[in-house]
């Protein structure tokens, strides 16, 4: 194993001299209630070893069962993968020893996975459209999780000591494994990050799993292999326990300026584990990767044979939703908007929220405007994500209704919004409690704007001899006086009417 790292070769000379060819395995935690083989609790963030039992723990005579939960949610995400269900096969063993395994094997798939062969068609931001080839997806248990006590950035090296968690082991997972993706060149940062992404929200619109790479429901080991253009296919690293759509993208361009580095000082690639640092964004080496004869695996004697009916997978067919690049060109089209606002809406994490508000009657113009900037400014100031502000998309609907009836201005529907964000209640409470409703009485508004006329006779003059843009001064004063509750367009028609214009 290499001791020091090779100087980086900048990613266009990499580029232009080597060929990249990826390969990606998600892992996906099943959104089930229950385990895979037992019937403990799958909740996320409870006291650590409270949810465990003899079988999970791998205590002696405890015997699994298949959840059969997580077998339909295997077969719908093979489905919805356009892969073949396979009508029998069976679970292995797999055998290594980690701390967090406490069986010391991993009741996985190995020669007879339930799902093979399928594809997933990415859309790139510029239009091309590239085919993911899927190898298989297959059944597995999650391990436990270790917690390294004492070193500076909580891994092993520098730790005191160690604390196990069994809660997470044999949650159910699946597996996802692409075919390898050759020929992405420069794009292949981009088509790593845009395939997980991708899988993420595909696997979220199944109701499968909540996909949440940050606590480890959904996580990418990346392989990469560079040859010389023209080349035998190189020796791969993986890339381990990526958890993040933009670390995945780093991850790639990282490994492969890392990787030509090696080769142009006359190196050889080790075939190996790596670890990302979301800090440097550099990967770092761990172990030795096993091949499949390393581990052993034999079928698994304590669990039969899962042999899917070709009518039970048909049945699961029927349940797929619209799949969410289909609801996005459906969308797209009934709202008119353009390929670079649909992407805008997608990658801020926007497309659902304002789906819901124009659900709840908000014109679609309308919702967007308000998700795409005064929310995102919230969210971004509030350091929050856009779905995580205190607001729904039916009081964002509200807001913008009574702005429709002219019960608010847009100064004063911001306000409101604020209110709502700041836990004050829903947007009709905000209204009462603040007193933000327009002014809607004609003579206080004409008796404002005579005040306001009054108080700058000269400016009356200006507007009065034509110059209608020194109305603006009038319309300010009108606004101040009535704390920003007048409709600025009535106090203008108001002000030209009084001075005869």
């Amino acid at each position: 194993m290499t001791t020091t790292e090779p100087e980086l070769v900048e990613f266009d000379d990499v580029v232009a001299r080597f060929d990249p060819v990826l390969g990606i395995e998600v892992h996906v935690e099943l959104s089930t209630n229950t385990k895979m083989f037992c019937g403990c609790p799958t909740a996320f963030g409870a006291e650590p070893n409270t949810q465990v039992c003899p079988v999970c723990l791998g205590l002696p005579g405890a015997l699994p069962v298949v959840n059969r939960a997580a077998v339909e949610s295997a077969i719908r995400i093979g489905l919805a993968l356009n892969c073949s269900i396979a009508p029998w096969g069976r679970f292995a063993r797999k055998n290594y020893f980690y701390p967090d395994m406490p069986k010391n094997f991993q009741t996985s798939q190995y020669d007879e996975p339930i799902a093979v062969d399928g594809f997933l068609d990415l859309t790139l931001d510029d239009g091309e459209v590239v085919r993911i080839g899927i190898e298989r997806a297959h059944m597995e248990e999650d391990t436990g999780k270790s917690l390294h006590v004492g070193g500076a950035d909580g891994r092993i090296h520098g730790a005191d000591h160690s604390l196990l968690d069994y809660n997470r082991a044999g949650v159910p997972l699946i597996e996802i494994v692409t075919k390898m993706i050759p020929d992405t060149g420069a794009r292949a940062p981009e088509v790593a990050r845009a395939y997980v992404t991708a899988l993420r929200d595909l696997i979220q619109s199944l109701g499968v799993s909540d996909v949440r790479m940050d606590q480890g429901s959904m996580r990418a080991d990346v392989n990469l292999s560079l040859s010389p253009r023209g080349g035998p296919l190189g020796t791969r690293t993986e890339t381990k326990n990526v958890n993040s759509l933009r670390s995945v993208e780093r991850a790639v361009r990282h490994e492969m300026s890392r990787q030509a580095g090696v080769l142009d000082a006359g190196g050889e690639i080790v075939q190996e584990t790596r670890h990302f640092d979301e800090a440097t964004g550099h990967t770092r080496a761990g172990r030795r990767k096993e091949t499949s004869e390393d581990y052993r695996y034999f079928p698994e004697p304590d669990l039969v044979p899962i042999a899917p009916s070709a009518e039970w997978v048909e049945e699961l067919r029927g349940t797929l939703p619209e799949l969410p690049w289909e609801r996005r060109r459906r969308i797209q089209t009934e709202w008119g908007i353009s390929d670079e606002e649909i992407r805008d809406l997608v990658n801020g994490g926007a497309l659902e929220l304002v789906e819901a508000t124009v659900a709840a009657g908000a014109p679609s113009q309308e919702a967007r405007s308000w998700w795409v900037s005064y929310l995102a400014q919230q969210a971004n100031t509030r350091e929050q994500e856009l779905a995580e502000l205190p607001i729904t998309p039916e009081q964002v609907a509200r807001v913008i209704e009574l702005v429709a009836a002219g019960e608010l201005t847009n100064k004063l529907a911001r306000q409101v919004v604020d209110g709502v964000l700041d836990g004050e209640g829903g947007p009709d409470e905000v209204v009462a409690s603040r007193g933000l409703k327009v002014v809607s009485d004609e003579g206080a508004l004409i008796a404002a704007v005579d005040a306001a006329l009054a108080e700058q006779p000269d400016v009356a003059e200006k507007i009065r001899g034509g110059k209608v843009a020194a109305a603006g001064a009038i319309v300010g004063a009108v606004m101040k006086a009535t704390k920003g509750q007048a409709d600025a367009k009535r106090v203008r028609e108001l002000i030209v009417e009084r001075v005869g214009a």
